[in-house]
């Protein structure tokens, strides 16, 4: 799962989401040196991803895009995944998407001192060009793959994969829809326990 995913799987605790979003920058033991919640964060999204990786319906999204691909086929399908995510929002929540991220970035900025440098450095362009919201069209996900794309130098290729979810939209989205309430459910009992 890509960003949106998972700032929406803390659940409502700003500092869970906070480490949430900013975990893929914290290696191995770093995490010990944030609070006791963006710990958890940091902990239920490592968990998301190891969930996400085996899961088989996850699995049938990326055997689309392994060919083309390689071992990108996965950060595409969470890139996907957030499209539809996005797209059908008010399946997952009461609150309207652009008031949600807004206050997302608030929060951020209200916690900004708390932010790995990483997360610092990204603020900025994903604020501008908001990404969050962008995720809601096709031309959004293609923009946000381009530029993934050109931080590998264009070797990834990913700027094309746009066409892979036009050709297989529908199937997409079934496993999406099958996949995330899978992950929600485990979401929910994992909180309890970290």
């Amino acid at each position: 799962m890509n960003f949106l995913a998972h700032i929406y799987l803390s659940g409502n605790n700003d500092f869970i989401k906070i480490g949430n979003f900013m975990a893929d920058g914290i290696r191995g033991k770093q995490f010990e040196n944030f609070s006791y919640e963006i710990q958890k964060g940091i902990l239920l999204h490592r968990a998301i991803d190891t969930f996400t990786d085996a899961h088989p319906v996850f699995r049938e999204s990326t055997k689309k895009l392994h060919e083309r691909y390689h071992h990108y086929a996965g950060v595409i399908v969470d890139i996907f995944y957030d499209h539809f995510l996005a797209k059908n929002w008010k399946m997952y929540s009461d609150e309207n998407l652009e008031e949600y991220i807004s206050r997302f970035y608030q929060s951020l900025h209200k916690h900004y001192d708390l932010l790995s440098e990483k997360t610092k450095g990204m603020l900025p362009y994903m604020e501008k060009q908001n990404w969050l919201l962008s995720y809601q069209s096709v031309a959004g996900i293609h923009q946000i793959l381009s530029q993934m794309d050109r931080r590998t130098n264009n070797q990834s290729n990913m700027r094309f994969a746009t066409e892979e979810l036009k050709k297989h939209y529908t199937d997409f989205e079934q496993e999406f829809t099958v996949f995330f309430e899978e992950l929600r459910a485990y979401c929910s009992q994992k909180l309890t326990t970290l």
